[in-house]
């Protein structure tokens, strides 16, 4: 498994590994036309006080991406002095670069402002085993500040069962778990929306709705028109191009029905190979690094493959099985 410094080396130029710890601008210039990368990995020395729930809300980065880019540290006592890597450099989704795309793998939406050269991304907290957000193609179709709750009869019962008794209807303010604002999206029942709790988000923690960041959602809720094309996928692995390189990004699969095999997740990254056009004979593909990258699911964009002109030193599909 890769370790955190060599994982964060092949991620960023050792001059940014030394950046200060400020949070991170949630606006990042796109790149250049065939090119997938945004952002800049940063590392930052912990304080006493510091938690990864603290550090995720000042940084915009969820609970879980926090705790995988930084296996074996305490996430809620990390240590004075303790580097701490903000997984803060993304490979966009795949598709269309328009609206808004989420990412259940990755507990992350990411808005793309029509007519701007820009991407706004923030992390999610997402459905919970047994109330699974949906993957869909959709639209927003309602805004509404400062929202009133009307608890589904399905969620008031699940309260009961436990004895905590719901309202019909929850009013705004500090008790409203809609938080500061909803976004109504064309799939029934569910919604992007704030949070009344700090915890959770970057999380499996809601009855299938998008929570985010309160601050987050009043930001988009100013830029997002009604009519704002939203597609949900679900892509534990992505794959970019930047600077005639490809990068791989993994992320820990979603699975209601425990832990996938690593067969089932090397078959997996090898199908979305197979599939991606910019994996071409001009490229040398390093398989080593494909295993590695896909153990660690630690977020992070790492190079995969760099352009060869021997082109029989390129791995072929017919060598994969070998190697899986």
């Amino acid at each position: 498994m890769l370790s955190r410094f060599s994982a964060v080396v092949r991620s960023l130029s050792l001059a940014s590994a030394c950046l200060a710890g400020s949070a991170a601008a949630l606006e990042l210039p796109l790149p250049p036309p065939g090119e997938d990368i945004v952002g800049q990995v940063q590392v930052i020395k912990a304080r006493y006080e510091d938690t990864f729930a603290d550090l995720g809300t000042a940084h915009h980065i969820g609970y879980l991406e926090m705790v995988a880019a930084n296996p074996g540290v305490d996430p809620w006592l990390p240590g004075e002095g303790t580097e701490i890597i903000l997984p803060t450099r993304y490979i966009l989704p795949p598709g269309p670069r328009e609206g808004i795309v989420i990412n259940l793998a990755e507990y992350r939406m990411y808005y793309f402002p029509k007519g701007r050269d820009v991407v706004y991304t923030y992390p999610l907290g997402i459905g919970r085993e047994g109330w699974g957000s949906p993957i869909a193609t959709t639209t927003i179709t309602a805004k509404t500040p400062n929202p009133a709750w009307y608890p589904p009869k399905s969620i008031r019962e699940e309260h009961a069962a436990e004895g905590e008794y719901l309202p019909t209807v929850v009013p705004p303010g500090p008790d409203n778990p809609l938080g500061p604002f909803k976004f109504n999206l064309g799939v029934a029942g569910y919604l992007i929306h704030g949070s009344n709790k700090k915890f959770g988000i970057g999380m499996r923690v809601s009855h299938g709705c998008f929570r985010m960041l309160n601050d987050n959602v009043l930001e988009l809720a100013r830029m997002a028109p009604v009519g704002t094309k939203v597609r949900i996928i679900n892509e534990p692995y992505k794959f970019g191009l930047s600077q005639g390189k490809v990068y791989l990004e993994a992320h820990a699969p979603l699975d209601d029905h425990g832990e996938p095999s690593v067969v089932d997740k090397h078959t997996t990254v090898i199908n979305a190979m197979l599939k991606n056009d910019r994996l071409t004979p001009a490229l040398r593909l390093d398989w080593d690094r494909v295993r590695e990258v896909v153990a660690a699911e630690d977020g992070l964009p790492v190079v995969i493959a760099e352009p060869s002109d021997d082109s029989a030193a390129v791995a072929t599909s017919s060598e994969a099985p070998a190697v899986y």
